[in-house]
């Protein structure tokens, strides 16, 4: 019997993935971990390896080295059991176009053997879920874009996996569409389901992902939280105040505080750069207070990782 490759708590782990095409080696050593509830970002251009990761984690393609555990249990090809643990999303679109949206699910979640009331009522669920059951007897030719990306969605949720893999599943949608498919992927990580997330539009990790590895030709260059990933090129936080006033004496106070690192002076504001700016608003107030400053605006700009993206691989994401 295999031993579990998860490290306590984690629903999915991989350690040491490899694949190569001919002389090419797409993925070069790739490991991570997954928990319950938790939504893990894949972050990097196209090209840069990501779906060729997720399609070894889930069992789609074969793996030249390295391992990969979901729920305990040892992820192959052939293993059907530990594959139905999985609900994958592919990029494209993989719907029937000829069958309604409730044909479609009930297709589905026959492939892993639902039947009757409780394949029913799963259908009914999902299709709340994904906004979609005003249009459940509708053929699937006559969505939207958007609206076939969320049934997308609710294919690979159907059959009620634990981990959830999506492979940028907003592209080419229209903006409200793309909001409402961050909204699922949010309420899905809330609800305990561990959600592997890739995608090469930085918002989209920054808002709903909770750690975020960046890949770049083929490996991990960097893991973490935001902050964490952002601290690893000692990037500050800008608290950026509309102000009237001292304000030459206002900056003279700020830049004596602890953990600041700069204040400048412009017409009607002043730019304070500090580690963590939410937490020093409190003392910017004090602060201001004291130097008889009225502030009339405050907006905290935090670092981004396309700053972490540029500092590690040179490159602007997008490029």
């Amino acid at each position: 019997m295999t031993e579990p490759l998860a490290p306590p708590g984690a629903l999915l782990s991989c350690s040491g993935l490899v694949r190569r095409f001919g002389d090419r080696v797409a993925v070069d050593g790739v490991g991570f971990a997954i928990a319950p509830g938790e939504t893990y970002g894949l972050l990097g251009p196209n090209g840069a390896g990501k779906t060729t990761t997720i399609r070894m984690v889930c069992g789609l393609l074969g793996r030249d080295a390295g391992e990969v555990s979901v729920d305990g249990r040892t992820v192959d090809r052939h293993d059907a059991d530990a594959r139905a643990a999985i609900g994958f999303v592919p990029q494209d679109v993989a719907l029937y176009p000829d069958l309604s949206a409730l044909e479609n699910l009930r297709f589905f979640g026959r492939l892993y053997g639902m039947r009757g009331p409780a394949l029913a009522d799963r259908v009914r669920e999902v299709l709340e879920l994904v906004g979609l059951a005003d249009r459940a007897d509708d053929r699937v030719d006559t969505f939207s874009g958007g609206m076939k990306r969320r049934l997308n969605i609710g294919a690979g949720l159907v059959h009620q996996p634990r981990l959830l893999v999506l492979d940028e599943p907003t592209v080419g949608v229209d903006p409200q569409s793309r909001h409402a498919i961050l909204e699922n992927v949010q309420a899905l990580g809330a609800a305990g389901m561990a959600v592997l997330y890739t995608t090469h539009y930085m918002e989209e990790a920054e808002r709903i992902c909770d750690r975020v590895a960046i890949m770049d030709r083929g490996r991990i260059v960097a893991e973490g939280t935001h902050r964490e990933l952002v601290a690893t090129v000692a990037e500050q936080d800008h608290v950026k105040l509309s102000a009237s006033g001292d304000l030459e004496a206002f900056a003279i106070a700020c830049r004596a505080a602890a953990k600041v690192s700069g204040a400048y002076v412009s017409p009607g504001a002043v730019d304070v750069v500090v580690a963590n700016g939410r937490q020093f608003l409190p003392q910017v107030l004090e602060i201001a207070e004291r130097s008889a400053v009225t502030i009339s605006g405050i907006e905290v700009v935090e670092p981004d990782l396309e700053a972490v993206f540029l500092h590690l691989t040179g490159t602007a994401l997008r490029e």
